[in-house]
């Protein structure tokens, strides 16, 4: 987990990912665009193809 000081936009171009968060998990697949502001996440990719994002990260204040 980590978490950063940013606005962020992960649009998922390719594959599948899971979004894991303090309180549960999400599956997107390549449509799909989470935003997040400074939550503690992470990454993970529990399948065998390559999942491709695209980040977007824009300062933010706590």
């Amino acid at each position: 987990m980590h978490r950063t000081d940013t606005v962020d936009y992960a649009i998922i171009l390719e594959g599948e990912i899971w979004a894991v968060m303090d309180e549960g998990e999400t599956l997107m697949r390549a449509g799909d665009v989470l935003i997040q502001r400074g939550t503690n996440h992470a990454w993970a990719n529990r399948s065998q193809q390559t999942a491709r994002i695209a980040f977007v990260l824009m300062d933010g204040k706590r």
